[in-house]
């Protein structure tokens, strides 16, 4: 995939979360290359090319064309029963504790109830300390 990412930022190996349309970018005839990723998908640059346009958002002023493959997302899970390879459906953690350095974890962005996710690795035990529950850290795809 193609897309165009701040030209401080575009490094090869380099993992990000795609956040979602601008709504200052709405008028920029490079809308489209921008904004073709999934929210709330996490992705790895694979290439940097030399193409480079002129941005109004980024610092500098400048985004550059790479290329990037998704990669899992991480976020936690209830511990029952969680199998590597296992595709199972997702139910969010009851959680209001937001200064807990897990909450992005329990409250992935683009992830909603019932969508189909695949485990593709287990990471982590997570201590919840709101919930008191036992919940494990897992990288997924949807």
């Amino acid at each position: 995939m193609i897309t165009l990412i701040g030209q401080s930022l575009a490094k090869e190996g380099l993992e990000f979360q795609y956040r979602g349309p601008l709504l200052e970018c709405r008028s920029c005839k490079l809308k489209n290359v921008c904004f073709n990723l999934d929210e709330g998908k996490w992705y790895r640059i694979t290439k940097v090319r030399d193409k480079e346009h002129e941005c109004k958002i980024h610092e500098g002023g400048k985004v550059v064309t790479v290329e990037v493959e998704e990669i899992p997302v991480p976020i936690a899970i209830s511990a029952k029963n969680v199998v590597e390879g296992e595709t199972i459906t997702y139910k969010p953690i009851n959680c209001r504790e937001h200064t807990c350095e897990y909450y992005h974890f329990c409250h992935p962005l683009g992830l909603r109830d019932g969508f189909k996710i695949k485990i593709v690795k287990v990471v982590d035990d997570i201590e919840c300390k709101g919930n008191k529950k036992n919940l494990k850290k897992v990288l997924v795809t949807w």
